[in-house]
């Protein structure tokens, strides 16, 4: 009879954890006692927690520990030990928490949020990311979120911690009051932001988020278009004076190739929003050209290149000059003596 007995009772407690999602194990008794004296192995990353007739008792960290009247003095207290030799029985539910990192859980936005945009006004975002979260405190969290299930899982809770996770992200963007096109730049910050304000309501839970990111925020299709002209507006806004003279000097060199578009393009370029821009570009470019030294050149009535004194073709059409002066560079008639417009002696 007494072997019966025993052979209904636990010696040996332990959990040997072999999954990847597992928050809560209640260690299975299958009907059987608890013997005092047994032995109870709680691992690393490990919580033990005798809850008896409902209420929290004794909690064990990692290590091995040899069950006595000592080491469960809260157990004694509520009378679950009825005998006090070396194998009593005892009647209590052993609960195991698993107090590791539960990383790379995926968090989204189920639906758009609603916030207020500077530059846009009332606009309607997406965003999704990760986070990771642990048991921190293993009675608080048994006492407020477990209950008396057999497991509980990552899956179990996620939804909740969705729900927390994207309230926080949506107040922070909020309240930080950073316009829709400098958000991208400011994940880090609230990345932070979001995880501290987070963590102080998931340790009313007995849990701690160990970490929190957001991978992207997604706008609507129009603010993505407006957001594509602001940046190209930044170009020209920002940088206007190089941008527009690079383009001017551009467009002057190809109309130096051919004088009769110049008239256009100056027409075009003044008339334009970037008009201010384009004509002292313009005038710049004329001024230094009409500064420079013109003695001994001329300019190929043709093309308008620049032809050197006595060259007798343009050498970028090579059209056929006419007789030019040795000294300004003027034409002349082949017939002439003297330059008619510097008077130099030609012959």
């Amino acid at each position: 009879m007494a072997g019966w007995f025993k052979s209904q009772m636990w010696k040996v407690l332990e959990w040997k954890d072999d999954s990847t999602d597992t928050v809560v194990y209640r260690f299975p008794m299958n009907g059987k006692e608890i013997m005092s004296g047994s032995q109870l192995t709680v691992r690393e990353s490990q919580v033990g927690v005798f809850v008896h007739q409902g209420k929290i008792a004794d909690v064990f960290g990692p290590g091995q520990y040899k069950l006595t009247t000592k080491n469960l003095p809260i157990l004694s207290g509520l009378g679950a030990l009825l005998f006090q030799d070396k194998e009593s029985p005892f009647k209590a539910d052993l609960y195991f928490v698993n107090t590791k990192q539960f990383l790379d859980c995926k968090w989204g936005t189920s639906s758009p949020v609603t916030i207020r945009d500077a530059d846009f006004g009332m606009i309607r975002i997406r965003a999704f990311g990760n986070y990771a979260f642990r048991v921190a405190d293993a009675q608080l969290f048994l006492k407020e979120v477990f209950g008396t299930n057999g497991l509980y899982t990552v899956s179990d809770i996620e939804g909740y911690l969705k729900d927390i996770l994207v309230g926080q992200m949506t107040d922070t963007i909020a309240e930080s009051k950073i316009a829709a096109l400098d958000m991208a730049m400011n994940l880090q910050e609230f990345n932070e932001m979001v995880k501290g304000h987070a963590r102080a309501k998931l340790a009313e839970m007995g849990l701690d988020i160990t970490n929190f990111n957001i991978v992207n925020i997604n706008f609507p299709e129009q603010v993505e278009k407006a957001i594509d002209e602001r940046s190209t507006l930044g170009i020209l806004e920002g940088k206007m004076g190089s941008y527009t003279q690079k383009k001017a000097a551009d467009a002057l060199g190809d109309a130096a190739k051919n004088p009769g578009t110049m008239g256009a393009i100056l027409g075009v370029g003044l008339g334009g929003a970037a008009g201010g821009a384009l004509g002292a570009t313009f005038g710049a470019v004329a001024t230094a050209r009409d500064s420079e030294p013109t003695a001994g050149k001329k300019f190929c009535p043709e093309c308008g290149g620049r032809v050197e004194a006595g060259a007798k073709f343009c050498p970028e059409c090579g059209t056929r000059l006419a007789s030019v002066c040795p000294e300004c560079g003027a034409g002349v008639d082949s017939s002439a003596k003297f330059c008619p417009e510097c008077g130099k002696k030609l012959r």
